[in-house]
């Protein structure tokens, strides 16, 4: 049986962290570590004093855009793809699909080898010290979480009267899992224009933001599961169109008709960090 390689796309946002930590678990977890290799000195730092050969992946999962793999004797490595990480999982000895210097992390098992690409954030951690890790400890309520707080993402959102819409989503203290994608998608499907401020919006429109983001980000996750394996998908989808040329309502549309009216999208650098922010200008007025 030929097991799919995990890739997350150029820009990964919670779903590919989600359907990449579920691949992982299938792959590699509840199996033994047999290398580990790094090019990471202070991963290999910590592999020297407790080497990870011999204790086997416990779970690997997905908070927000982090991806949490757990070792037996109270060790997590935790990674953050930022914009173009990814993690594969290969059969040994098959060929890899990205170049061996993009290599950061392998976990190899008797069966299967993860490999990281190109991740820019790895770190080893205990249960005490992942217990105060600023990024995960600030972390909004997660998108995909089974126990997601709208309420209070909700006082979260309100918490930052001044700050634009579309930068307020992107904030994964706000909420964890929506990236730049789902940020101009959403706000679409909404009719909410990305650059209003939030205290310029009703508790009713950010209630449907909050409830359009988390029903857009579940249904990317979407496993097509054949002998117990996985198979993520890779392209995301928000138009639920077949067409696959029409997978997105207005992301990396700049100049193209709106599919709804027929004015052509408009794109803006926005936030502190210039992202591309993609809208209508008629039906997000």
């Amino acid at each position: 049986m030929l097991f799919p390689f995990a890739v997350i796309a150029a820009v990964p946002e919670g779903d590919t962290i989600y359907r990449v930590a579920r691949t992982l678990q299938i792959a590699i977890g509840g199996r033994t570590v047999t290398r580990f290799q790094s090019e990471f000195p202070h991963l290999n730092r910590i592999d020297e004093d407790h080497p990870l050969s011999g204790r086997s992946v416990e779970s690997v999962a997905a908070a927000g855009k982090h991806l949490l793999i757990r070792f037996s004797g109270d060790l997590v490595l935790r990674s953050h793809m930022r914009m173009n990480g990814s993690w594969h999982v290969y059969r040994p000895g098959e060929r890899w699909q990205r170049r061996r210097s993009d290599m950061r992390v392998i976990i190899e098992t008797g069966e299967w080898i993860a490999v990281g690409f190109s991740i820019p954030v790895a770190e080893f951690l205990d249960s005490k010290s992942l217990a105060r890790q600023s990024d995960l400890s600030a972390m909004g309520p997660d998108a995909l979480a089974a126990t997601f707080d709208r309420n209070e993402a909700l006082d979260r959102l309100r918490a930052r009267p001044d700050e634009e819409i579309a930068n307020a989503l992107l904030n994964q203290r706000v909420i964890a899992g929506i990236g730049n994608v789902y940020k101009s998608e959403v706000l679409f499907l909404c009719r909410i224009n990305p650059f209003r401020k939030t205290r310029e919006l009703s508790d009713e429109d950010l209630e449907r933001i909050l409830d359009a983001s988390r029903a857009q980000i579940k249904a990317n996750v979407i496993d097509a599961e054949r002998n117990g394996v996985a198979f993520p998908r890779a392209m995301r989808v928000t138009t639920r169109r077949i067409d696959p040329n029409a997978k997105l309502w207005v992301y990396g549309r700049k100049g193209d008709p709106c599919r709804t009216c027929g004015t052509p999208v408009e794109r803006r650098s926005q936030g502190p960090d210039a992202r591309a922010t993609y809208w209508c200008p008629s039906c997000q007025p």
